[in-house]
């Protein structure tokens, strides 16, 4: 029960982040909005130690685990919200449905996950399609736009590589106690980022920005990486990659009601391919390992 909470949760919080991620970075900049995130994510994981005494691991193997968790904290997120200035909000969630092929490839060779099987490869590729249907043609939208994409695609790729270094490491230390450590190493370099390249406090900000600045550091930050690392504790990474095949479909819809973002019948025609990638990476192999059990012969007769 515990799990599937989990993954409704995160993927409710998927689904409106992208928006908030969009919103907090109007006016303010995304460095800002990036950076204030992170500090009011901090502030609010310190207090969630203190709440439940759970202190901090600083063995080797915990610091390696804190170090790959702030390549998504610090690397991932960075671009992302970068990239985010470039293109509509829904299109970062539908961009980000690829992690599930760059988490089960990096899985399958670096933790020797068996996530390469023949009904995962087939949603893979119904996934990969719907994707394109939705934003294929935004390469005609402009050079913005191309580096929008590409930005989505490497913040993807370095969450890949931090749940994977996650799951190799395996320290057997808290999901709590993960995102607190990445966000403290994380912290210091957001503050340097922050400073040589802006540096300047923003003069006016609208209520908007603060309130997607302050949702995402209080709830996003906190409860999104929480729950995500612990699935990652409890389940395969590729498995958890999964969510961002769901989380773009109501992404999507979010920003075509709320910010006006268009909603075409490619996007109409991609959310149809996803939701069959799904229903395929869940029931294929069942179905093929129930007819084998239920229809083959085990032995024969004279």
């Amino acid at each position: 029960m515990r799990i599937h909470l989990a993954y409704i949760t995160i993927v409710l919080l998927w689904a409106t982040t992208p928006l908030a991620i969009k919103w907090s970075g109007e006016g303010p900049g995304f460095l800002f909005g990036v950076t204030g995130r992170m500090a009011i994510g901090t502030v609010c994981l310190l207090l969630m130690l203190g709440l439940y005494r759970q202190g901090l691991a600083w063995h080797r193997k915990a610091l390696q685990t804190y170090l790959a968790v702030a390549v998504q904290i610090y690397g991932s997120m960075l671009v992302v919200y970068w990239a985010a200035q470039f293109i509509p909000s829904g299109w970062v969630s539908v961009i980000y449905g690829l992690l599930p092929l760059l988490t089960a490839l990096l899985s399958a060779i670096w933790l020797k996950e068996r996530s390469l099987k023949l009904g995962n490869l087939l949603a893979y590729i119904l996934g990969i399609s719907g994707l394109w249907a939705m934003f294929g043609s935004a390469l005609q939208l402009g050079h913005a736009a191309v580096l929008g994409i590409i930005g989505v695609l490497a913040s993807a790729f370095l969450q890949a590589v931090s749940s994977v270094w996650v799951k190799r490491i395996d320290a057997k230390i808290p999901a709590l106690s993960q995102v607190a450590g990445g966000l403290l190493l994380s912290m210091p370099v957001y503050l340097l980022t922050w400073s040589e390249f802006d540096g300047h406090w923003p003069t006016e900000i609208s209520l908007t920005s603060l309130a997607s600045i302050v949702y995402l550091g209080v709830i996003a930050t906190p409860v999104g990486f929480v729950l995500y690392y612990y699935l990652l504790i409890h389940q395969s990474a590729a498995k958890v990659a999964l969510i961002t095949l769901v989380s773009p479909v109501m992404a999507l819809l979010l920003g075509h009601a709320v910010n006006h973002e268009p909603l075409t019948m490619k996007v109409i025609t991609g959310i149809m391919l996803i939701l069959g990638a799904l229903l395929t990476h869940e029931f294929f192999d069942r179905l093929t390992t129930g007819f084998k059990q239920g229809y083959l012969p085990n032995n024969t007769s004279d």
